[in-house]
This record gives structure tokens, C-alpha cells and sequence, in this order.
């Protein structure tokens, strides 16, 4: 059986109050909704651009388990550390069929308004990669033009992949964007990791 995951977070030790205060709307949207299965998730005194925050990474965690069905969040802004954070946790959601609720933004993904903007919010995402994808692409022509070796290999653009990947992006995100396999990307990655190791 699922549960409804309530997640809140401030950014220092001082707003106690701020908390609680999303905490409260948060279990009372619940109790509104006859929510009764919930698991509170709080991140105290962790800023939102921390790459790790423990709460919402355990969060995160049980909902690729298959353990929560829902997330309800007090504002976009508590919940992703960025714009790019936030567009690829609610694709994670949709492709787990999860759903997911930002009560400051009146956002519900079970909804057809919400479906809707989900649409959006994927489209937005969608455009963001292609045009890194065409840049990385660009990048990459003019470097031959130049007479310079991409990569280990001419079918794989090694240099490409790392930096993507040392932006963010997964494998599978990587491997659509440059239009090579899964295991390309794997493969890239680990020597160049291997690589950093031995210099």
C-alpha cells in the first residue's frame, strides 16, 4: 500500500516558526482531503541549493520503491533546489505515476488542470535539453572544424557525455540528447572517471 508523502524545509536553524507553519497547512490540506496515511518529511536548517538534502532524499528514495503515491509540498521553491530539479522530479513522478501537489502554487497533477500543466512543465523541460543538446552538437562541430579529436573514440563523443552528465542529466536523458546508447554513456563515464583517478 502507498502512502502520501508531506514534505517542508527551511534554509536556516532560525525559522523554527517557518516550519511549522508549513507543517500546518500541510496536514490540514490532508485532513481536508480525509488523508490519513501520511509520512512527514522535514528538512531543517538546509538550504535549497544543497545538492544533498537528507529528508527529500529519502523521499525520493521510497518513491522510486514504490512506496508513496503521492507528494504534497507547501511551494515549488521548498521542495526543488532548481528549476532543472523540479522539471525532472514531476517527469520521475509521471513516469511512476505519482502524483504531486504544491499547495502555494495550487498545483495537483491528478487534475485536469494539472495534467495540463504538467504538459507545459514537460514541454519547458523538453526545450531546455534540445537546445543544450544542439549547443553540445555545435560545440562539437566546430571543434573538428578546428581539427581537434572529440572524444576517445570518433563514434563516441566522450567529451560531450561527461559534460552533460557533470551537469546533471541521466544517462538515459544523455543518451536521447546525443542520440547514442545507454551504454555509451556508461561506458564514456567510467573512463573518464578512470582518467581523473590516474592523474
Amino acid at each position: 500500500m502507498t502512502t502520501v508523502a508531506i514534505y517542508c524545509r527551511t534554509s536556516t536553524n532560525m525559522q523554527q516558526s517557518g516550519l511549522e507553519s508549513q507543517k500546518r497547512a500541510l496536514v490540514e490540506y490532508c485532513k481536508s482531503k480525509q488523508i490519513q496515511n501520511y509520512e512527514l518529511y522535514e528538512d531543517f536548517g538546509v538550504s535549497g541549493t544543497k545538492s544533498s538534502r537528507p529528508e527529500l532524499d529519502r523521499l525520493m528514495k521510497e518513491v522510486r520503491k514504490g512506496k508513496v503515491g503521492t507528494v504534497i509540498v507547501y511551494s515549488f521553491s521548498r521542495f526543488a533546489r532548481s528549476t532543472k530539479f523540479l522539471l525532472d522530479s514531476l517527469e520521475e513522478f509521471n513516469d511512476l505515476d505519482v502524483n504531486f501537489v504544491s499547495l502555494s502554487e495550487n498545483v495537483d497533477l491528478s487534475t485536469a488542470i494539472g495534467k495540463a500543466m504538467f504538459t507545459i512543465i514537460s514541454a519547458i523541460a523538453a526545450l531546455e535539453r534540445d537546445l543544450i543538446s544542439e549547443r553540445v552538437k555545435n560545440g562539437m562541430k566546430n571543434a573538428r572544424a578546428k581539427g581537434k579529436q572529440i572524444g576517445r573514440e570518433k563514434t563516441r563523443p566522450t567529451e560531450a557525455i561527461l559534460a552533460l552528465r557533470s551537469k546533471g542529466y541521466t544517462y538515459k536523458q544523455i543518451a536521447r540528447m546525443l542520440d547514442v546508447s545507454e551504454g555509451t554513456v556508461g561506458n564514456a563515464i567510467r573512463d573518464g572517471l578512470h582518467k581523473n583517478n590516474k592523474d
